[in-house]
């Protein structure tokens, strides 16, 4: 199998200067619709493959997935439509937390229930969404790491227990998880002893190659698709 993350394009929160104006499940930015819009193309023309890949018969992607976040649903609607692929919720691969704000004080982390299935039908009409309840996805308050990482952990051995399909895989999902994701296809978690991260910019794409008894990362945070005012600003690493 072959493996394809793709991180949404730029929301309102991954905007923000100030964290307490952050809102639970957040819009895209117009700079976000741009970026989406990019990576539709790049991966329609089938650039995310190989070049002995382009003209094997095969499509780019057989299936595609994306969290029921708004901003997953918004940037796997062009990549469907790019490909001739209707996008199919996999509520597991959310971003780190899950839907929730930070009150403060008293009231603290409040839960909230993320898109009904019937917001989904509404406004990502290609989407599959029967994983969706009919009062939102999100029934808790906000994620701990530990629950983060056991929920990754499923998500790997999933995939790793479809490593012997002939296919390729489309995940459009979120930063946080895909670091996380990395880590459990690579034994990293849980427990793991050190804090490396995988940075991916948004609309990303990294490329897994999922066999029985192999695991090959063969590239990360691919983003030749953006032009330079479309691309996160580089942040200096701090030592």
């Amino acid at each position: 199998m072959d493996l394809f993350l793709i991180r949404h394009g730029e929301s309102f929160n991954n905007a923000l200067e100030d964290a307490s104006l952050r809102v639970a499940d957040p819009e895209l930015t117009e700079k976000g619709t741009a970026q989406i819009a990019r990576v539709a193309e790049f991966i329609g023309a089938g650039l995310h493959l190989y070049p002995g890949e382009r003209d094997d018969g095969r499509p780019g992607l057989d299936r595609l997935y994306c969290s029921a976040m708004i901003r997953a649903c918004h940037t796997a609607q062009p990549i469907g439509r790019a490909l001739g692929l209707a996008p199919e919720v996999w509520l597991d691969v959310h971003e780190v937390g899950g839907i929730y704000l930070d009150h403060g004080g008293d009231r603290g982390k409040v839960g909230y229930p993320g898109q009904t299935r019937g917001e989904i039908a509404a406004r990502f009409s290609e989407t599959i969404a029967d994983a969706v309840a009919a009062d939102g996805w999100w029934q808790g308050t906000a994620e701990n790491p530990a629950a983060a990482q056991g929920r990754t952990v499923a998500v790997a051995a999933a995939l790793l227990a479809r490593a012997e399909e002939n296919t390729r895989i489309g995940l459009v999902t979120h930063g946080g998880f895909m670091s996380l994701l990395l880590k459990a296809l690579a034994n990293g978690l849980p427990g793991h002893r050190f804090c490396h991260e995988y940075e991916h910019d948004n609309t990303a794409i990294t490329r897994v190659a999922i066999a029985p008894r192999d695991i090959v990362v063969e590239y990360v945070n691919r983003i030749e698709h953006l032009p330079d005012e479309l691309r996160m600003p580089r942040r200096l690493p701090v030592v």
